[in-house]
């Protein structure tokens, strides 16, 4: 039997609810499946949204370890940090747990999606106090707009103005501005879902060390100590998301709602833009972006660095956009937006990218 686990990153919510991760991905890969008559499973992993690398690849094996069966063949597929607990898991030098090893060996490939293989300035902003409150309001918002379809106006326009001043914030000089709109965002919820949602946030709050383990100076520590696995291929998909500009600004026009998305991705966007240390990535890059800089970045990650083995695909997507969440009300089920970043990512394109991840799990 053929087991496909689809990992989540420090977003994590892989069953909130009604709210899927990976939903969207999951219901294409099943298809894909179906159609060309493969027996297999996709599995969608729960994990622990900021809990250290080493607890969330425990999750990881125990999700593998409770599905699976010696003999299957094991993909692993990471979105954002999640492809860091998927290198670890099929890394022969992982010391996880003494079971892990029998099942990395049935590990067939492991394919990346944005993920931070060099690292992300952004981790170091959030790590602060002040950042961390920050990561909590925009994990609120992408729940809400994610369960809901949008946020409620003046929640936005709170947040909006928040996010242009994000510098002062990361400061800590106004820690309560951005707690009130964390519980005006709450309150848009009924009351069982704020409170699973509380719950959420709660678990978070207990283990947040995934932050510093994915700042580039970390990266550098875990990318010597986790090795590839002879025999597994590796793959990914790299993710650019449209530059802030003056563009965006036009497009977002008069809409206040388009305006204060727009100053929440500006704000995501500068945080994780990565400096010199990125240049030789970004250059290696360059046949699939002929003016990829190191400052290029899908609102979270740099573009830069999300390479790991073979490039699958090459999207412009955000962060999220690639593993479904961007706007398409109209498709069945509806596809909603995490923020409004102008990058043009669609349907079209999400089937796309997937099936070229199709085709490298089959091949």
């Amino acid at each position: 039997m053929k087991r496909v686990f689809l990992v989540p990153g420090f977003f994590g919510f892989a069953n909130l609810g009604e709210l899927r991760y990976f939903g969207h991905v999951h219901r294409l890969l099943v298809r894909r499946f179906e159609d060309a008559g493969i027996e297999a499973s996709v599995h969608q992993v729960r994990t622990l949204p900021t809990s250290s690398l080493k607890r969330r690849t425990q999750r990881l094996l125990e999700a593998v370890a409770a599905a699976s069966s010696p003999g299957d063949t094991i993909d692993l597929v990471g979105h954002s940090s999640g492809g860091l607990d998927a290198r670890m898991f099929a890394s022969p030098g992982a010391r996880i747990d003494s079971e892990l090893e029998p099942w990395a060996q049935q590990v067939r490939s492991v394919l990346t999606v944005a993920t931070p293989h060099l690292g992300t300035p952004s981790a170091e902003a959030f790590a602060t106090a002040s950042g961390k409150r920050m990561l909590r309001l925009i994990s609120a918002m992408t729940l809400v707009v994610l369960r809901q379809g949008s946020i409620p106006l003046t929640v936005l326009l709170e947040a909006g103005h928040l996010f242009r001043r994000v510098d002062g914030l990361l400061e800590d000089d106004a820690p309560g501005l951005v707690d009130e709109v964390f519980r005006g965002l709450l309150d848009q919820l009924d009351s069982d879902r704020r409170s699973e949602v509380a719950a959420f946030f709660a678990e978070v709050g207990e283990d947040q060390a995934l932050l510093p383990q994915i700042a580039p100076d970390a990266m550098d520590a875990f990318n010597v100590g986790t090795g590839d696995r002879p025999g597994v291929r590796y793959g990914c998909v790299l993710t650019r998301a449209r530059r802030p500009g003056l563009h965006g600004v036009m497009d977002a026009g008069l809409r206040p709602y388009a305006q204060a998305s727009n100053a929440l991705y500006v704000a995501c966007h500068r945080l994780a833009s990565g400096g010199p240390e990125y240049a030789p990535a970004a250059t290696a890059l360059a046949p699939f972006w002929s003016d990829l800089t190191p400052a290029d970045n899908d609102g979270m990650v740099p573009t830069a660095s999300q390479a790991w083995g073979r490039v699958v695909a090459a999207v412009d997507a955000d962060h999220l956009d690639v593993i479904g969440h961007f706007a398409g009300e109209d498709a069945v089920p509806p596809h909603y937006d995490w923020i409004r970043t102008g990058t043009g990512y669609s349907r079209s394109a999400f089937e796309a990218t997937w099936n070229a991840c199709f085709e490298f799990l089959v091949s």
